[in-house]
């Protein structure tokens, strides 16, 4: 089931990106578009304002004539535009902010930026006296040029808060399933373990059943540590410094009894018994249990699993190696995933639930160190030390 949930899962992801990638695009190109449409029409304009003021210049027209001519320069309230002789001396300017001081500095270097944006109109006086007609594109157009970046960013933070909001509703959404799951069974199981503590009792009391008293209550402690840890979901688990050997080797004991022969656990700690973490015993055994048998499900016939602690700097690292069947990249981070297994029977909780331990609980990180298709997976734990 889950597999195939989470590729459906990564197929929309893709999909939704593409999408968004798809409407930026669309929303760029359709702006860029209309801002060359709309600095081909400025320059028209400005083309037109410089016949106008050659006209003005060279006029010998009616009164009614040069008003026309004047009203189309007036006409210009957006565009800036610099008028300069054939040496480049400023005659005119408009719809600039010329600042008091160093005027002039301002003005050529005004020029410089203009020649850069827009090649200057000629204005062709006659007898070889020639003026250049400089402008630069109007704040309208400099502003939408900005427009399809603004839009994209605006867009994509929007959607940033939205993904983070969902995220975060979703894991208290499961942080409360795991919690009331915990606790439900945590206290489904307590009942039923008190009772079965008198019949261990009653079995002792006879000579003929005390073995199998003896065997029974041993299932029973086993229930009780399976009800300690349900009941320390959801509330803050105690946390001390403990060496963590002894719980690597009860682990490791307890599991030893319940796996087939063909099947070897390994410890190999050198000098490293001394090493402590602050961990909360019960749940971090769950947590070395589960990385465990998810090891001993992924070896098919006779194979190991390798126990490997170590101190780095300001951390504990726990290595699980298996020479199990290994996994592919992609599923590094999709195996912590609850619900997602590669057995026919299986929650698939066990890892996610783990790596909650881990690193809810106690501070640390839990993921695949590494991984190769038929040699096995290597699993690692870090704990502040």
């Amino acid at each position: 089931m889950s597999i195939n949930f989470y590729k459906h899962k990564k197929y929309w992801k893709f999909f939704l990106l593409i999408n968004a990638i798809a409407i930026g695009a669309f929303t760029l190109i359709y702006t860029n578009n209309l801002s060359k449409e709309l600095k081909e029409e400025e320059r028209k304009k400005a083309e037109l304002w410089a016949q106008a003021t050659k006209q003005l210049i060279s006029s010998n027209e009616s009164d009614s004539s040069i008003k026309l001519t004047l009203d189309i320069i007036k006409s210009n309230t957006t565009i800036p535009v610099i008028l300069t002789d054939q040496n480049k001396v400023v005659l005119f300017s408009r719809n600039l902010e010329v600042p008091e001081e160093n005027k002039e500095k301002f003005l050529q270097k005004k020029i410089v930026e203009m020649e850069k944006q827009n090649p200057p109109f000629i204005v062709n006086l006659g007898k070889g006296e020639k003026q250049y007609f400089y402008y630069q594109d109007s704040v309208l157009i400099q502003k939408l040029s900005w427009f399809p970046i603004i839009q994209i960013l605006v867009v994509g933070l929007f959607i940033t808060i939205a993904y983070l909001a969902f995220s975060g509703s979703r894991k208290a959404e499961q942080d409360q399933v795991w919690v009331g799951m915990s606790k439900e069974t945590a206290h489904q199981l307590g009942t039923p373990t008190t009772s079965m503590l008198g019949w261990v009792d009653v079995l002792k009391m006879n000579e003929e059943t005390a073995p199998l008293g003896d065997e029974l209550a041993k299932d029973v402690e086993r229930l009780q540590v399976i009800t300690d840890r349900f009941s320390k979901i959801g509330s803050k688990p105690e946390l001390s410094y403990e060496p963590l050997s002894p719980i690597i080797k009860d682990i490791i004991e307890y599991l030893d009894r319940r796996t087939p022969s063909n099947i070897k656990f390994t410890y190999v700690n050198g000098d490293e018994d001394s090493i402590t973490a602050k961990v909360n015993p019960v749940l971090f055994q769950w947590v070395l249990e589960n990385i465990s048998k998810n090891a001993v499900d992924a070896i098919s016939g006779k194979g190991r699993v390798i126990f490997k602690i170590s101190q780095e700097n300001k951390n504990v690292i726990i290595d699980i190696a298996d020479t199990g069947k290994g996994m592919p990249r992609t599923q590094f981070k999709t195996v912590f995933r609850p619900g997602f297994t590669t057995k026919v029977r299986g929650w698939g909780l066990g890892l996610s639930l783990a790596k909650r331990i881990v690193e809810g609980y106690h501070g640390g990180k839990l993921f695949v160190k590494e991984s190769e298709i038929g040699k096995g997976t290597t699993f690692r734990i870090t704990l502040p030390a």
